[in-house]
Order: C-alpha cells, then structure tokens, then sequence
C-alpha cells in the first residue's frame, strides 16, 4: 500500500521531545557497536540498519536519556514517536516504542493515526506486536468507539494493520470482545501470509488462557477454515 504525504501525521511541536531527540542520538550514537549491528540487521530480514545496541545495554542508556525528564503529553508522545521514526536505525524505533508503551495512558483516540502510522512505516513484526497489543489496544480500551476503526483494519490491504487488529486484545484477558475476536479470525482465515496466520493462533491461544472452552468450542465448528499452523498455535496449551 503506498503512502501520501496527506498519510503520514504532523509532527507537534515539543520541547520535550527536542531534549528527549537531542539526548537519545547522542547517548546510543556513542554507544554504537558495529560488530554487533551486522547480525543484529540479518536476523530482522534487512528491514532497517542497526546500531548493534543489545536489549540491556539499549535500556540502561534509554534510562539514561530520559533521567530528569518530565511525563509527557500526548503531543510530546506523537512528536517523540515520529521524530524517532525518521531516524534510520532500528534501535531509535524500539525506543520510541517503549516510550508509547510507558505513557500510552496520556494519549486519547486522536493519537490513533500516529500508531497507524508507526504500524504501516518500517513495518516487520518487532515493533507492530508491541504496538498493537499495548499501544492501539489500549487506546481501544479507553475509547470503545475505536472498535470502528479496528473493524476496517482487519480488512486492510495492509498486512501489518491487519494483524494489528487482530493482535490488539492480546492483552484484554476477561475484557475481551470474543464475538470481535473469532469474526476478526474467520475473516482473515484465508490469508496467505504466515504473519496473518500465526496471529491468528497466537491471539486465540492468549484467548484460551481465559476461556479455553470458547476456543475449543470455535474451533471445532469452524478449524476446516484455517491453516494448520493458526489451528496448532491456538491449541497449543489447551489441546485438541
């Protein structure tokens, strides 16, 4: 799917994330490690250029960057995000999106096509979960009326929105909608993609560890219209 200009979200003006950016580039860039970004970019499939930061460096010099920092506003949310967007190396988009995670309760509904937008740019499966479940899902959660826009993701010609909505009640547990989530399933049941498909088991198996009946119960009625793979991954924990 390409994209406009009209698409991609205006980045706010903030002085924070102008601390947050002048910080960040300046802590990872000296702790850069080329040795390391050479595998590190193999193993992501070549979707972006690495630093060769390690999870643990990447978050000791993250709290770092963000020592003595305010909370942010939603604006400060959307212009950290973006702003780390622009950056080429991957490590700058995990950070942002740990940011995301850590004050998704600031952002309201309008803050939907700036995720839409991460999820759509720079798109493989090491930031779009972690979007999905514990950015736009909790956007859901405080705004039902999302639920709309999730109805026409699930349909998206866009693979990584697609699973998107499915993966956004990962985390709902008891709150789950289960009529959404079996009808968001059985539409993309088809799909010829292994990432659309392994989420499908993996939001059903999340879903069976609150009600493993419904699972299975779905699943007898309709297994015939899914790949092995999604019907293997969602039983995996429960059984046939």
């Amino acid at each position: 799917m390409s994209v406009t200009a009209a698409d991609i979200p205006r980045v706010p003006s903030s002085t924070l994330a102008d601390s947050v950016l002048e910080r960040l580039t300046a802590v990872y860039g000296a702790a850069a490690d080329p040795e390391q970004a050479a595998p590190m970019r193999a193993y992501m499939k070549d979707v972006a250029p690495f630093l060769g930061l390690t999870t643990p460096v990447r978050r000791a010099l993250s709290r770092t960057v963000l020592e003595g920092l305010p909370r942010p506003a939603e604006a400060d949310c959307a212009a950290v995000a973006l702003r780390c967007w622009r950056l080429p190396e991957r490590e700058y988009h995990y950070f942002a999106v740990d940011y995301l995670r850590r004050h998704a309760r600031v952002c309201s509904s309008g803050f939907l096509p700036v995720a839409r937008h991460l999820v759509a740019t720079v798109s493989w499966w090491d930031t779009v979960d972690l979007l999905a479940a514990h950015v736009v899902g909790a956007l859901v959660a405080a705004d039902p009326k999302l639920t709309a826009d999730m109805d026409a993701w699930i349909v998206d010609d866009d693979l990584w929105i697609a699973r998107t909505a499915l993966l956004h009640q990962l985390r709902y547990k008891e709150r789950t909608d289960t009529e959404r989530l079996f009808t968001y399933c059985l539409r993309q049941s088809g799909h010829p993609d292994f990432f659309i498909r392994k989420a499908i088991g993996w939001c059903l198996r999340e879903y069976a560890k609150t009600d493993p009946e419904a699972v299975r119960a779905f699943l007898a009625r309709e297994r015939g219209r899914f790949a092995p793979l999604s019907v293997r991954e969602a039983l995996k924990n429960i059984g046939a």
